[in-house]
């Protein structure tokens, strides 16, 4: 039997640490090391960064966030239903971004994918970005 939460905020950059703090509590259970715990909440945090840079471009939307616990690993779900991607493999190269003229790094997606054991982007242009990521707590 899975273990869930779910979350929906409105997309204001202030709310990132928010999301973060709430995955972090949920994954408490499973007891995670400062690292795991430190990658899990940097995933979180640029995955909402997103939602509110690109999926919303900074204007009003809801950032729905769903996380489930199987026996050692958690799996986390952010979803938009803002503009979406066109080309998601594009937007998943280390240094794209659509935003340069931002000073935008274009690494969210990278980091996601080095802090997560599993990332799965999906879009459609119009509807919005579903972003999955999964990590295996190590027993103790």
């Amino acid at each position: 039997m899975k273990d869930r939460m779910k979350l929906e905020f409105d997309s204001k950059s202030s709310n990132e640490s928010f999301a973060r703090v709430t995955v972090a509590s949920f994954v408490v259970r499973l007891d995670p090391t400062l690292e795991e715990m430190s990658d899990i909440k940097t995933a979180v945090s640029e995955a909402v960064t997103n939602c509110v840079v690109h999926g919303y471009e900074n204007g009003e939307g809801i950032i729905t966030i769903e996380c489930y616990i199987e026996e050692n690993e958690i799996t986390v779900i952010v979803e938009d239903k803002g503009v979406g991607i066109a080309d998601v493999e594009k937007a998943m190269e280390p240094l794209y971004t659509t935003k340069p003229n931002e000073e935008r790094a274009g690494m969210g997606f990278s980091f996601m994918e080095i802090f997560m054991d599993e990332l799965l982007v999906e879009s459609c242009p119009g509807q919005g970005t579903k972003v999955t990521m999964k990590k295996k707590i190590e027993k103790k």
